[in-house]
């Protein structure tokens, strides 16, 4: 069997050991050891940008916000969304991540940070979203494992009611925020009703039809 290459390595602000591997032609991102991100389970990154940008590509000049930069696969999707005069704002707290998607990463989502409508913020999600009142048409938030944060505990902020205030007041009228959870999560479902939003949840494949670990996507719309 071909072993696991080890093509880079970081820490989170809390502390937490991120790696970035290689075997053959899979790529996975590992937090304190355990996996968070494969390149061959995109589907569900994909299909929450379809879903999110599905106003947005209607829209001239629209601004959509991606919260977590990853592999680069839902900033990609949201890329293919949307039109030649939008901007797709991408904040991602890790420089690391930022540098492995300019690297070696690059070609897996056919390198969107080179597309001029990429615009990088290298800064926590939720600083962009509290300077950021009415100006985006969607938010996709693809940060941590959803709700339920899994390696960097303040990222559970993004999802509380603070959290949903936040995201509510970056939006513009009738944008929409889409939000990948990695599980259900009935409460996260509610509390996004509690403060306005009418919601969807779609059940995904990891790989969409070619099968995979199912996830969920949250879809409120103002």
């Amino acid at each position: 069997m071909i072993p696991w290459e080890l093509l880079g390595e970081a820490r989170t602000p809390d502390g937490t050991a991120m790696t970035l591997t290689r075997r053959g032609k899979d790529y996975m991102i590992l937090a304190d050891g355990k996996d968070l991100m494969s390149s061959h389970m995109k589907g569900s990154e994909e299909e929450l940008a379809r879903l999110g940008c599905h106003r947005a590509r209607t829209l001239e000049k629209a601004c959509v916000l991606v919260g977590g930069l990853g592999m680069g696969f839902t900033l990609r999707a949201a890329l293919d969304g949307v039109g030649a005069d939008a901007t797709v704002v991408v904040a991602e707290l890790m420089p690391a991540v930022v540098a492995w998607n300019r690297g070696p990463l690059a070609f897996l989502a056919g390198k969107p940070l080179e597309d001029p409508r990429t615009k990088v913020e290298i800064r926590d999600v939720a600083d962009t979203l509290r300077e950021g009142s009415g100006r985006f048409d969607a938010i996709l938030l693809d940060v941590d494992n959803g709700p339920c944060a899994f390696t960097q505990a303040s990222n559970a902020g993004l999802y509380d009611n603070a959290g949903l205030m936040m995201a509510r007041a970056a939006l513009k009228p009738a944008g929409v925020l889409a939000v990948w959870s990695a599980w259900d999560d009935r409460k996260f479902e509610h509390r996004l009703r509690h403060h306005g939003f009418s919601v969807e949840t779609h059940r995904v494949r990891a790989r969409l039809r070619q099968g995979g670990p199912r996830h969920t996507l949250f879809l409120g719309r103002l």
